[in-house]
């Protein structure tokens, strides 16, 4: 399992909201541009996360934890507390409790539901200080009045990535507009840009680094006798799945989006795909020579602000992407 994949099994669930900053849906009439959340709500919803996600993981039981957590985050940790539920079904003996504390909240002001809020926080799961030293951001949104807060979005990135966030004269910060030109990419099409960037090499709007160009030489020069490999990409933007994202104050934006990831292994005559037990747990089918690895990823990354000209400012760095394993198909 990657390191990715440690920091966040067993976080759960995925429900029918619409998250994009701008797609508000009004309800009892509610017009009025409110904050997004108090901070005691803040503070009292990542309590409740934590407790759940522990509650989860130290059983592996997604049930637990399902009603905490929502979109990419909630798919790529449901799947994950199934399969070690599937091959250790007296839970987790290595269970160690997740802290999050020197919580800060960035709460967004808008109208009507769903409303979110980003929780700046540091775990237990690096070593404090130091190039290791990291902050785990966390999405909550909350789908109307008497819904429950959920966990939606999870980056884990060096303090020194934290950028500096756009706030009014109350603290509060600025959602980015979903189909906002302020942008280089707009926040609705970054999965597209990503997914298409993946499979062909443009539109050519990403720095370069291990999530992108490194991923894209990786996948080309893949090569295991008797075996061949390929690769397909899909958006992910719409529903629980859709870009959340908050300015910044050099002119950008911070922005969570999702995105989805299939992997097909073709064995030669006489040979066949290794299947390891996570991977097992979650497939249809029987591998005979092929298996279909299906994984959600969650980006998260700065986009630049768009220059005055209309051209460029830059490119998108990708600062953190979190896939995990949601299911395979044997053939």
């Amino acid at each position: 399992m990657t390191r990715l994949g440690r920091l966040t099994a067993g976080v759960a669930a995925a429900t029918v909201l619409c998250l994009t900053a701008s797609s508000c849906v009004t309800v009892h009439g509610e017009l009025e541009v409110l904050p997004g959340a108090t901070e005691s709500e803040a503070a009292q919803a990542l309590k409740d996360f934590t407790d759940a996600y522990n509650a989860a993981d130290k059983a592996y039981d997604p049930a637990l934890d399902a009603d905490r957590v929502t979109g990419s985050l909630g798919a790529i940790n449901q799947a994950g507390l199934k399969a070690r539920q599937t091959h250790s079904p007296d839970g987790n003996k290595t269970h160690k409790p997740l802290e999050l504390t020197d919580a800060t909240y960035i709460i967004p002001k808008k109208a009507g539901w769903p409303r979110w809020f980003l929780a700046d926080t540091d775990s237990n799961r690096d070593e404090d200080d130091g190039k290791l030293d990291t902050r785990w951001l966390v999405v909550f949104v909350r789908s109307g009045p008497d819904a429950l807060w959920k966990a939606s979005y999870l980056g884990v990135v060096p303090a020194s990535q934290v950028p500096e966030f756009t706030l009014d004269g109350d603290g509060l910060a600025t959602p980015v507009e979903p189909q906002g030109g302020e942008l280089i990419v707009q926040p609705a099409d970054l999965s597209i840009a990503y997914t298409e960037y993946l499979q062909k090499g443009t539109p050519d709007v990403f720095a370069p680094g291990t999530a992108t160009s490194q991923w894209r030489e990786t996948r080309r020069t893949t090569r295991r006798a008797g075996f061949s490999y390929q690769y397909v990409d899909q958006p992910l933007g719409n529903g629980t799945f859709g870009p959340l994202g908050l300015r910044t104050e050099d002119g950008g934006a911070l922005v969570f989006f999702s995105s989805k990831h299939f992997e097909r292994q073709i064995a030669a005559k006489g040979l066949k795909p290794e299947v390891n037990a996570d991977v097992k747990a979650l497939m249809t089918g029987e591998v005979t020579n092929t298996l279909t690895k299906e994984r959600i990823s969650s980006q998260l990354v700065h986009v630049p602000a768009r220059a005055e000209s209309g051209d460029s400012g830059g490119r998108v760095r990708v600062l953190n992407r979190l896939p995990g394993l949601v299911a395979a198909k044997g053939e």
